[in-house]
């Protein structure tokens, strides 16, 4: 069963919701739940953030959802983020679209945070090998250069 804001109900505030939202009315504000419906008199003003999304009314902000439908009578202005987007015949949307793939985003996720783990100190890079400009001259003299190493890495390197 959604919470329903009628069509005569102006709200001004932020919305979230763990359950289905059915909206006609005007609202000033971002949108958080599982379930948006925005019907045909509703008004958005802000960003919204579901599961799904389905527009029939007005709608000026981002729109981020796994699956975002825009009905006929749809007015979007605003960038939507989704996994699933289906547009009607007559919808209007003025804005980008953008394919989110959330396995695709769980492994940037992932890689960041083993990369974060990952620290390098002073010493890991004046034991890494720099390769010469200079013919002839063997890697491993390049460990007398050490003091050029370090000035060169100083700024963003751990100690």
């Amino acid at each position: 069963m959604p919470s329903i804001i009628a069509a005569d109900l102006k709200i001004t505030g932020h919305l979230v919701s763990d359950g289905d939202i059915q909206l006609d009315g005007f609202v000033e504000g971002d949108f958080k739940s599982r379930s948006l419906t925005v019907g045909e008199t509703a008004n958005v003003k802000g960003d919204v953030s579901a599961e799904s999304v389905e527009v029939k009314g007005t709608v000026t902000g981002q729109i981020r959802a796994r699956s975002v439908s825009l009905a006929k009578t749809a007015r979007v202005i605003g960038d939507i983020e989704h996994e699933t987007l289906a547009i009607e015949a007559g919808a209007w949307l003025e804005g980008h679209c953008k394919h989110l793939d959330h396995g695709a985003a769980d492994a940037k996720a992932g890689f960041v945070a083993k990369q974060a783990q990952t620290t390098t100190t002073e010493s890991d890079i004046a034991d890494t090998p720099v390769p010469s400009d200079e013919p002839g001259r063997d890697r491993s003299a390049l460990k007398a250069d050490e003091p050029r190493v370090r000035r060169l890495f100083k700024t963003g390197v751990s100690k």
